[in-house]
């Protein structure tokens, strides 16, 4: 392998070293820019995930017979689970490094000159980018994709029959995640050779928006279907023609021998998909590289504002709707900051997508239940304190300086500006979505209990975030390396998990009695209003930073004094020996 690899160019691997580096943004994510331990904190999570799924196969007990129903509908639902997963990871994965196929400004800047072919560079960005799917449906594979086959392959009609389902496996998976990879790179491309440079800058974060969300939706809402009269049935035949998963579900049984007849017509639909998006992407690529990478540099990498008359909505004073609007501005057209909150996004939505598939599954009303409370609590306390991690990563020095010298108003408005903020970008989208789950549950009293509760723990969620924030969102310089997105995504995903059952348990039983219900609110509405008198007097007081500072460390060099007596016999006496000295 080594001598493989040693066989290419050397500005192919110098670049593909590179570039593999930056496929996941070195400042916003990685602990102390260190990116082989950020890939290697990311493999080790998805190979725990594949251990629990081989393990939970292991312990499945005795598998019914061969070509039963129960064996049929076990072993589809085990693979329809497995190739969509892999898909949702994929396509996560491949949403979350939008622009790292395509050249950017500094790519152009620095490469251009130097005697380096277009082909070469995109070879390179290419090879990076597989690499990084590569890893992906390797290790959350990495047991199942062994475990699997043996299962299946012990009920194969054919003597080598875990070789050709672990062929089939691996194949599937593989191809799976190169139809994801390269239907986002024909958009991608399409969309920057048909639209200028200034609107596509636009509308790449629109679509990058639309993209996540459609890999959530389609992973979540679409059913589980284990039968072939299921799986004929004219309801379900517009679920099959438009869901990739099962595409390659079929593909998965055509290649393992066990695929019925009725159902051919799905693994074909695979084939002619992923020749049509491996050709578009090609195509896309090629002509960007060769057309399109002289105009980065004509064009920075955020939009310029629309000339011309335009409405923006009111958020409060005139310095709250500046604030809220630079922060609106900035989460939709930064790419680092789409990055950053696409973490966190990634769970209010996917929470949200099985309350959704949960609703429509039920024929009725829902009693309200601890697991929804849980559910809604946890949402929004991620969307406050996600906001609030990303709000630490700057946007560019230009907004730095000109807030920093146009500062002629207090700086406990600043804070309020602030407050503002996560109260409209963070607590009410999530009391939103919220509201609009609970339509289903009953009672209605209970229900709007829990709404007013809510509300009061998104803003005490949002004054505890303002303790000790004296600065302006998106503007503040900072040390690469301290924002820890995946630090603090897991810990906030434990965390606050743990928090949300602890309230649900103590929430439930005090909705049914008015009177404790009352007693519950008026005590976060205390908390919160306390909360909010400390953070304003603190405000009056405290001074807006705009740079982070390295702390001062001062380190001691150990250094030992030595006489003339004790050097020579290579001992030092207790009154010779003088204390380290420090500098």
């Amino acid at each position: 392998m080594r001598n493989a690899l040693e066989a290419l160019p050397l500005q192919f691997r110098v670049l593909f070293r590179q570039f593999l580096l930056r496929v996941i943004d070195l400042e916003s994510l990685s602990a102390q820019a260190d990116v082989p331990r950020f890939l290697g904190q990311f493999a080790s999570i998805l190979v725990l995930i594949s251990l629990v799924g081989a393990l939970g196969l292991l312990m499945s007990g005795g598998s019914p017979l061969a070509r039963s129903e129960d064996y049929i509908a076990f072993v589809w639902r085990g693979e329809q689970a497995l190739i969509s997963g892999t898909m949702l990871v994929v396509g996560l994965v491949t949403v979350i490094s939008w622009d790292a196929t395509f050249p950017d400004r500094r790519d152009v800047m620095v490469l251009c000159p130097l005697p380096l072919l277009p082909r070469t560079i995109l070879f390179a960005k290419l090879a990076a980018s597989a690499a990084l799917i590569g890893l992906a449906i390797l290790t959350l594979n990495f047991a199942t994709g062994i475990a699997w086959p043996l299962y299946i392959g012990a009920h194969h009609e054919s003597a080598w029959g875990f070789f050709q389902s672990f062929a089939a496996y691996w194949f599937t998976l593989i191809v799976s995640g190169a139809f994801l990879f390269c239907s986002v790179l024909s958009v991608q491309g399409f969309a920057a050779l048909l639209l200028p440079r200034r609107i596509f800058l636009g509308f790449s974060a629109f679509l990058q928006i639309a993209a996540f969300g459609l890999v959530l939706g389609v992973y979540f809402l679409q059913p589980t279907i284990t039968s072939v009269a299921a799986m004929t049935a004219p309801d379900n035949g517009w679920v099959l023609a438009c869901s990739p998963s099962f595409w390659f579900f079929a593909l998965f049984n055509e290649l393992n021998g066990s695929l019925p007849s009725p159902l051919d017509w799905l693994a074909a639909r695979a084939w002619a998909g992923l020749f049509l998006v491996v050709s578009g992407a090609i195509s896309s690529m090629f002509l960007c590289y060769f057309r399109t990478m002289k105009k980065t540099v004509e064009e920075p990498d955020l939009i310029p504002g629309a000339r011309g008359w335009h409405w923006s909505p009111q958020f409060g004073d005139s310095l709250q709707t500046a604030i809220v609007l630079f922060s609106m501005r900035s989460l939709v057209r930064s790419r680092e900051h789409r990055l950053a909150s696409g973490f966190y996004l990634a769970v209010i939505c996917s929470i949200a997508l099985s309350w959704v598939h949960t609703e429509f599954s039920s024929a009725g009303p829902i009693p309200l239940s601890a697991e929804f409370m849980t559910s809604t609590v946890v949402m929004i306390s991620f969307a406050v304190f996600g906001l609030r991690s990303v709000f630490s990563l700057p946007i560019s020095l230009s907004a730095n300086w000109m807030l920093r010298t146009t500062q002629v108003r207090p700086s406990e408005e600043y804070v309020a500006a602030v407050r503002r903020t996560l109260l409209v970008l963070a607590v009410v989208p999530a009391w939103l979505i919220s509201a609009l789950l609970s339509l289903s549950f009953r009672p209605f009293q209970q229900v709007a209990g829990h709404l007013l509760l809510l509300a009061l723990l998104g803003w005490i969620f949002v004054e505890l975030s303002l303790i000790g924030f004296y600065k302006v969102p998106f503007t503040c310089s900072y040390l690469p390396g301290k924002l820890h997105v995946q630090v603090v995504f897991w810990c906030f995903l434990l965390l606050l998990v743990i928090f949300g059952m602890v309230t649900a348990e103590y929430e439930m039983p005090a909705l049914s009695d008015p009177v404790r219900t009352v007693i519950a609110l008026m005590v976060l509405a205390a908390t919160g209003l306390s909360l909010w008198i400390y953070n304003r007097h603190r405000a009056k007081s405290a001074v807006l930073y705009f740079e982070e500072l390295s702390p001062q460390e001062i380190i001691s060099l150990g250094l030992v004094w030595l006489t003339p007596s004790t050097a020579n016999n290579g001992t030092t006496s207790a009154a010779g020996k003088l204390p380290p000295r420090k500098v």
